[in-house]
């Protein structure tokens, strides 16, 4: 399959929103282990496993990442940013944000640090590959 450079980046803003709740699923899974009170959904959060308590944090964490990745994907499509290394960001923007959800709730620190900054990385590689684009238009 021969996708565009747009297309890899559209459906990596696809893939970043699903990721977002890979740590809710082990969080939904802790909640299940303590017996979940719909009623007061926040309060139970003290009582989770460790683990548990670390997947709330990456979920929270993936959508604090999501908006900034987001609108860096979003400006690189609409910028028509046509660069292998664009391409390679958005995969590697996924890849990094699955790992760092597993580093963080297996709790391997230097492992998480190391994937924020990959996908940190990526996120600011797609908008200076936008600033150049549009820097080459003027």
């Amino acid at each position: 399959m021969n996708w565009s450079v747009g297309a890899i980046v559209l459906y990596s803003i696809f893939v970043a929103s699903i990721l977002i709740y890979v740590p809710f699923l082990v969080l939904g899974y802790a909640r299940f282990q303590i017996g979940y009170n719909r009623f007061t959904p926040r309060a139970m959060l003290e009582k989770l496993p460790p683990y548990g308590q670390r997947a709330t944090w990456a979920h929270q964490n993936a959508f604090e990442t999501f908006m900034i990745y987001a609108s860096a994907a979003s400006i690189a499509y609409v910028t028509e940013v046509d660069s292998a290394l664009a391409s390679y960001a958005a995969i590697t923007f996924g890849v990094a944000r699955l790992l760092y959800s597993f580093f963080y709730i297996v709790n391997f620190p230097l492992g998480r640090s190391l994937m924020f900054a990959t996908g940190q990385l990526c996120t600011y590689c797609l908008f200076i590959l936008s600033f150049l684009k549009i820097q080459a238009t003027f």
